[in-house]
């Protein structure tokens, strides 16, 4: 990559990474499902000039079933799961879980696929998974007031990343890259319109919930998308593989600064074996000692994107 995508690539992963603290501002005021709702309508409405063209019409009528799919897989349902969780979670220890995402699209494609993991990614695989236990024991507790259902719906989240990024690149492959970007995103909000119509809170939010709610929407969405896309096409796999070990230090980063969040050894730890495990299962190490990946070519399949 040059210094403008090595940039762009930075400003990628802080601004996902900031995703998280918007959420845990916005998501007590608003609820889950009516900030999901914004996030995706506002999104959607940045889109909107592009799917309005006349070439574009035809080609959401021909994948209108998969974008819904898409729009389920990789937003709806994902983002429904992370402002749940922010309710509870601190930002930055639900941007570290975040990073399990290559991890469970790695198990997925062996699933699938029935393909063998070699050694070296089943190893990554559990030091993935041990990096999550140590983060996330102490917060293990399903009774009233604990944090147990907010981790899982988390990972929940990433699960549903990786599955959406296995469909998107074999369903869409070959497609112009906004066509998945855009049109599930216009499907993701007819989906979530009635939940987060009927469960509008009562009392509007205050200005700095709406703002929160605005930048979750315009920059770590509908902008995020837009750079995601555009590197998509000019950088490698490698460098966008990269990304998913930015987003958590970021994540923390903003927790830390603007929420006062504490970084505590506990979450140094597991965000440290969590991220060497994901290294580990998606060969990236590897990649990077020789040389990087060579750079994609635009018509075949796409990699996951990691957007939290």
């Amino acid at each position: 990559m040059g210094t403008a995508d090595s940039l762009r690539f930075l400003l990628l992963a802080a601004i996902w990474g900031s995703s998280y603290l918007f959420m845990r501002v916005a998501a007590p005021s608003f609820g889950p499902l009516p900030l999901v709702l914004l996030r995706m309508v506002g999104a959607a409405i940045v889109f909107l000039p592009w799917l309005l063209r006349t070439p574009v019409r035809p080609l959401l009528r021909g994948h209108a079933g998969s974008l819904f799919l898409l729009g389920a897989l990789n937003s709806a349902i994902p983002f429904s799961l992370l402002a749940f969780s922010m309710l509870r979670l601190q930002a930055g220890f639900a941007a570290i879980l975040g990073a399990t995402v290559p991890m469970f699209a790695v198990a997925i494609d062996a699933l699938w696929w029935h393909r063998r993991l070699p050694a070296q990614r089943l190893s990554g695989l559990a030091l993935g998974i041990g990096g999550v236990t140590i983060l996330s024991w102490q917060q293990l507790d399903f009774r009233s007031g604990g944090n147990g259902w907010a981790v899982l719906a988390t990972l929940g989240a990433s699960a549903c990343y990786a599955s959406a990024a296995h469909f998107g690149k074999h369903r869409f492959a070959g497609q112009p890259v906004m066509l998945p970007a855009a049109g599930s995103m216009l499907a993701s909000a007819v989906l979530i319109l009635p939940g987060g119509i009927w469960l509008w809170p009562a009392h509007s939010p205050a200005l700095h919930d709406w703002l929160a709610a605005a930048m979750l929407a315009i920059v770590c969405t509908a902008l995020a998308y837009l750079l995601y896309y555009r590197l998509l096409v000019r950088a490698s796999a490698t460098a966008l593989t990269a990304v998913t070990f930015l987003i958590p230090v970021f994540g923390v980063l903003w927790g830390a600064l603007f929420l006062h969040e504490s970084i505590t050894v506990n979450i140094a730890a597991g965000m440290g074996v969590t991220m060497l495990g994901t290294a580990v299962t998606t060969g990236i190490l590897s990649r990077l000692r020789a040389g990087g990946a060579p750079h994609l070519n635009p018509d075949r399949p796409r990699p996951p994107s990691p957007a939290p």
